[in-house]
């Protein structure tokens, strides 16, 4: 991940959390540069991206603040924090993966009707476990359409698809249709997920979707119970 995404991912998440708050001054360029051991082009573009998010204001000759966001506005963060994936979800942390099958197949029913394609528009299927500071954390099964996804390589399997398909391939992922479900673990999950068979898993089904309204994804994802949670917001 560039280093200048790890630095908003990082920003974002401490706006999410509360760590930063409406109104709140964020530390200069410098202090930043300083904190991230990057350099203040490198600072300057990430506040840039959340800038263009609307998540911060820059006032000449005072410094950078945050938003004073609406509910809805802190709502939307929110929720589009959940679906960025696990390296954005912990950039202060080393995110990588166990590749267990990376090959194009052609799709079935199912996933012809979760992507809207045909059976002749062949997928990548992308099977792997994650880990965070090398812990297990979650059996990602996803298809994506490899017209769509163009070009995917293993070293991208194994680092952040997302960041790939945002900073590479120009692409923006903007909203995910997901389904939470709970049930035990099987063995071979619970063998990849260092957990005993039966214990319990959270269950994230997921259809994402670009900008552009096409479906690229596809996932079913395995959460091991200490390192899943859910977050929903109900309006009336």
């Amino acid at each position: 991940m560039k280093k200048y995404i790890h630095i908003s991912n990082d920003i974002k998440n401490k706006i999410v959390d509360g760590t930063f708050k409406a109104n709140d001054k964020l530390p200069s360029e410098k202090e930043l540069g300083v904190e991230y051991d990057a350099s203040k082009m490198t600072v300057k573009q990430a506040l840039d991206i959340l800038v263009a998010e609307g998540l911060i204001i820059k006032r000449r000759g005072a410094g950078t603040f945050i938003k004073d966001l609406s509910t809805t506005e802190l709502k939307r963060v929110s929720l589009t924090n959940q679906f960025r994936g696990k390296t954005a979800e912990h950039p202060q942390n080393e995110v990588t993966s166990k590749v267990l099958n990376f090959s194009v197949i052609q799709p079935d029913e199912k996933i012809q009707d979760k992507l809207n394609i045909c059976e002749d528009d062949f997928v990548y299927f992308i099977y792997r476990v994650r880990y965070v500071d090398g812990i297990p954390n979650a059996i990602e099964e996803t298809y994506m359409p490899i017209n769509l996804i163009m070009n995917l390589k293993l070293k991208h399997v194994k680092q952040s698809i997302y960041d790939y398909i945002e900073s590479e391939l120009g692409l923006v992922i903007q909203s995910a249709h997901r389904i939470i479900t709970v049930r035990g673990a099987t063995e071979a999950e619970a063998a990849e997920l260092q957990m005993q068979p039966h214990e319990p898993v959270g269950i994230a089904e997921q259809v994402g979707y670009l900008s552009s309204g096409a479906a690229f994804e596809y996932s079913t994802t395995t959460h091991h119970y200490n390192h899943f949670k859910a977050e929903l917001v109900l309006t009336k």
